[in-house]
């Protein structure tokens, strides 16, 4: 029997920032539970190919996949809820899709035709919209962007194509849009959400379900009226209302009866029982743990949280795992002085020193590293974190005069730098300023060897790991046996060039610094074992400190 795919295609209207990421991840997780295996993609209407040189206080954070993709924040939240692992095929930007049309057109491909939006550009995304689908059952298509924006309109095209090539038993449009709530009026209006929907029929595409969006409780009146204007059975008009956690989502919607008007749509049985009991379970545990933890976090993006997204939900599923909630203060950078850092860090429980590029906040992040070190307050530093704990610890420990990160300056001793070839001779060379920016990190999974007897090797329980990258600059492993003699310990490398993948110290509670991102495999359901342990630690010796 052939396998046919689904599509389920979930655009947004009115306003941009609704949560189109959240409504697609909770339709994953609802449509696993019933025993459907689905895969999710997000296409992204920006001309960057991808968002690896975009500002995080603009964009967010750049999740990293498993084979190195630079990828939207949106795909985090698909894999958290579903546990599939994101491809570099799962996130397409307009920016890919004109430089494969582009590169066709130079290489002749085309046959001397005129190149144009239709059918050229149009075909490559319903090419990237059905290539490397595998057989899944459902393949949930996100396109960012809100309807009626000029970006997007080559994707709208597009997937109307696809739904009169593979008809409608295959494909399902969801209009996700906002349901403004009036005070003077004192009521939610429904005119936003005909515009988008008259919008969207006129490019040829009528929505199958809405989802209204609203932080007010939505009438029987108004999903009726919402149903009647915009051409939509009753049924398929769902609440999609504001709450505590997004991880209480996919419950909501399936009270809501959303997975069900999905599976009617295709006219699949929706009678199997769903089992949303360990999501049920992660939700209680996070709104009736009593006992509470709070990280401080001395970062350079405080100003737009969403640069940090992966690593505050790591530390709530962290949190989750020790029936802990977890509570977190942010602290710019550069407001961390000698003069400042005891007002603003003399009371913490734990610290994390997070990634970052570039100078800003530099000092502050290294007085963070050193204060924490010297007051012995559990401390976790990722990536450009622990490049500046190796730094702080090569300066004030070591005696190492003037060691620095080549980042940044041109040091005496650079105990971090650019390395080429690192993978056989972890050669040190220097940035030229004309030099790319996009995709000339280490990227994606590397496998790391844990050092016997050291604290990460017991938190993993295992020898051998492999965890995301996203960086240029390492440690410098020509300085390794210095540091090392001083104390420094190196738990973690990489087979591949004995490059620092861990540094830790042993005479302290929990001062750990990773060189990859693990927050970007932490799950609701599989949370991060160094997340896990980190909070564990801190909780018990704060209580101790108590005492």
């Amino acid at each position: 029997m052939t396998h046919h795919t689904k599509y389920i295609f979930i655009l947004g209207g009115v306003a941009s920032s609704l949560g189109k990421g959240v409504a697609s991840s909770a339709l994953g997780a609802l449509l696993q539970a019933r025993s459907y295996n689905v895969r999710l993609r997000k296409f992204d209407p920006y001309l960057n190919v991808d968002p690896g040189t975009m500002s995080p206080s603009q964009h967010g954070e750049v999740f990293v996949t498993d084979d190195g993709a630079e990828t939207d924040l949106d795909l985090g939240h698909y894999e958290r809820f579903t546990g599939v692992s994101a491809r570099k095929t799962d996130n397409v930007t307009t920016g890919k899709i004109y430089s494969s049309v582009i590169k066709k057109e130079r290489r002749g491909d085309y046959l001397g035709k005129t190149v144009q939006v239709i059918p050229h550009v149009t075909d490559m995304i319903k090419e990237c919209i059905t290539q490397d689908e595998g057989k899944v059952d459902f393949s949930i298509c996100e396109i960012g962007g809100t309807i009626g924006d000029i970006e997007g309109l080559p994707y709208i095209e597009a997937i109307r194509q696809l739904a009169n090539e593979l008809g409608e038993k295959r494909t399902l449009f969801i209009l996700l849009t906002l349901l403004p709530y009036i005070p003077s009026a004192g009521e939610l209006k429904t005119k936003p959400t005909q515009h988008a929907v008259k919008e969207l029929l006129s490019l040829g595409i009528q929505p199958n379900i809405i989802l209204l969006r609203s932080e007010y409780s939505i009438d029987e009146e108004i999903k009726k009226k919402v149903a009647l204007f915009c051409n939509v059975p009753r049924p398929n008009i769902i609440s999609a209302l504001d709450t505590d956690t997004i991880y209480a989502v996919p419950d909501l919607y399936h009270q809501e009866g959303f997975d069900h008007q999905v599976l009617h749509h295709f006219n699949l049985n929706p009678d199997p029982v769903v089992d949303l009991s360990s999501c049920k379970k992660i939700v209680h545990t996070i709104r009736h743990s009593t006992d509470k933890i709070t990280i401080t976090i001395v970062g350079k993006y405080t100003s737009y949280l969403d640069s940090y997204k992966s690593l505050i939900e790591a530390i709530t599923h962290g949190g989750i795992a020790n029936n802990l909630q977890t509570d977190i203060r942010w602290i710019d950078a550069e407001d961390v002085t000698k003069e400042t850092i005891k007002d603003l860090l003399g009371s913490s429980q734990a610290l994390l020193v997070p990634g970052g590029f570039g100078q800003r906040g530099i000092e502050g992040k290294i007085l963070t590293i050193e204060f924490a070190r010297l007051h012995t307050i559990p401390i976790f530093m990722i990536c450009l974190g622990m490049q500046l704990a190796v730094i702080e610890f090569a300066q004030h420990v070591a005696g190492i005069s003037e060691a620095g990160s080549t980042e940044f300056s041109d040091p005496k001793n650079p105990v971090i730098g650019l390395m080429t070839q690192w993978q056989k001779e972890a050669v040190l060379h220097k940035r030229s300023k004309q030099d790319n920016l996009g995709g000339t990190m280490r990227l994606g999974a590397y496998p790391c060897d844990l050092m016997p007897d050291s604290k990460v090797s017991s938190i993993y329980g295992t020898s051998t790991i492999s965890e995301r990258h996203r960086h240029r600059y390492e440690v410098n492993n020509r300085y390794q046996d210095l540091l090392e003699e001083k104390g420094l310990k190196f738990s973690g490398l990489c087979p591949q060039g004995k490059l620092a993948e861990i540094i830790e110290l042993e005479d302290h509670p929990w001062f750990i610094g990773v060189q990859f991102h693990p927050e970007l495999k932490s799950r609701p359901f599989s949370p991060h074992p160094l997340f896990v342990d980190f909070i564990k630690t801190a909780y018990h010796y704060s209580q101790k400190n108590k005492k």
